[in-house]
């Protein structure tokens, strides 16, 4: 992923610095479980000079593969002159004991789930902030009336603090899907060539995956079955869609005809190379077309699971490069989305014109249960309704002069609902009378 959306704490994890870093630990660790065991020649003195001595420079790192063409043995190369640096001369080499019965998988496959499991906390987390923040907007704007929209046509009044509970409660599912697929994919394996621990005890597994937090993978092949790592790009995908949902909505209300709402727009700021009235939802916009890669990348994981008997090498480079993008673009939508929906500017003046554009068609549903309730059929009802409905379409869409739909209704000697009520009825709130079970379920949502 490009510098321009990789925040330093994500961008350090898919480091080669820190892949190389868990490498050595998980080699150290390898060491000490021989040396716990004492089944093999290694003694708990080698292991406390492995562990004091092991380190590695990733420039020679990089020197070394540029030669053997493989990055693990580049590696273990260079770590192994470090710890074999000090050695007297004539003594055995405590770097023999280096990868003692493992092949390349178990190094990699424990190293990248570690990866995987350090990446995803970080996402835990920005999912958690976000989600309080909409959490919190949803009880500020309970109150602010808005038009809700089916199909983009208007529907019936609502209110703007519902659109900030319903993505409240959409990240916390979210939250919790990320810490499944966390649990999901904190595996280990450190079981030989094929996974038959031919040359090294599963204790060394257990071992190592304890006191890195993994747990040991029941039965591994060469490689930790990439069914985990798909489980996790999908829940990736998932949380992308969340982002795009809440983007797709900012943008929507911004538009010069709607304009309910608008994304921050800083001092300073240009909106337009051309023409300087504009202000555009650059960031909105920004995480939608993040989402498609996130979501896209969901799909490389997938085609990874089936590899060749116990282990082909075609997964590597597809999840070496859509991995660590997948992490980084949604972190980074993250915090795009945490700034504007907590500084998301509302309009609620322009929301009751937009309310009110339609001269009461809003108000149609309410109408047609009362006139129900006159005793005529629903069929009889709905034909009255949508009659004088469609007049005051026309009118609205033509701009033209005309009476509301309310006056429509009264002078049609069909509609025999009585002031009263209609006026019970054309009041935007009577559509809310029961909206506060939403709020009360939302002060019962935790992000625990």
């Amino acid at each position: 992923m490009i510098d321009r959306y990789t925040r330093p704490e994500m961008g350090h994890i898919f480091s080669l610095e820190n892949k190389y870093r868990i490498w050595q630990e998980i080699e150290v660790l390898a060491c000490e479980a021989h040396a716990e065991m004492g089944k093999i020649g290694i003694t708990k003195e080698e292991a406390a000079w492995i562990r004091e001595h092991a380190d590695f420079n990733k420039d020679e790192v990089d020197a070394i593969e540029a030669v053997t063409n493989h990055d693990v043995i580049a590696f273990l190369t260079n770590m192994g002159e470090y710890i074999d640096k000090d050695v007297p001369e004539g003594e055995p080499k405590p770097s023999r004991w280096v990868h003692f019965g493992m092949t390349s998988s178990d190094l990699g496959d424990t190293a990248l789930c570690y990866q995987l499991v350090q990446a995803t906390d970080i996402l835990i987390e920005d999912c958690k902030k976000l989600g309080e923040i909409c959490k919190r907007r949803a009880f500020e704007e309970r109150d602010t009336l808005c038009v809700g929209r089916t199909h983009g046509i208007h529907a019936e009044p609502m209110t703007f603090g519902m659109k900030f509970g319903s993505w409240a409660w959409e990240l916390k599912r979210d939250y919790d899907r990320l810490k499944h697929a966390r649990a999901n994919v904190a595996f280990g394996a450190i079981s030989g060539a094929v996974g038959t621990y031919s040359s090294i005890d599963p204790f060394v597994e257990e071992y190592v995956c304890e006191h890195l937090g993994l747990v040991h993978d029941p039965l591994s092949t060469q490689v930790i079955s990439r069914d985990h790592h798909a489980y996790l790009a999908g829940v990736l995908a998932t949380t992308a869609a969340t982002c795009e949902r809440i983007a797709t909505e900012i943008r929507n209300l911004q538009k010069t005809d709607t304009l309910e709402a608008e994304e921050p727009f800083r001092k300073g700021q240009k909106g337009s190379s051309a023409m300087p009235h504009k202000r555009n939802p650059i960031t909105v916009e920004k995480v939608c077309g993040l989402s498609r890669v996130v979501k896209a990348n969901a799909q490389v994981a997938f085609d990874n699971v089936a590899l060749w008997h116990e282990r082909d090498i075609s997964h590597s480079s597809a999840e070496r490069v859509a991995q660590a993008d997948s992490f980084i673009a949604l972190d980074h939508m993250f915090q795009c989305l945490t700034r504007i929906v907590d500084g998301l500017i509302l309009y609620p003046a322009q929301m009751l014109a937009n309310l009110n554009k339609t001269r009461g068609l809003i108000f149609s549903s309410k109408v047609l249960l009362a006139l129900v309730e006159t005793g005529i059929t629903r069929e009889e009802a709905y034909a009255i309704v949508q009659e004088n409905a469609m007049a005051t379409w026309r009118e609205v869409q033509q701009c033209a002069g005309g009476t509301t739909f309310r006056e429509k209704l009264e002078a049609d000697p069909r509609c025999t609902v009585p002031a009263e009520e209609l006026d019970a009825i054309f009041d935007p709130r009577a559509f809310l009378t029961r909206a506060g079970v939403v709020f009360d379920r939302l002060e019962q949502l935790s992000f625990e």
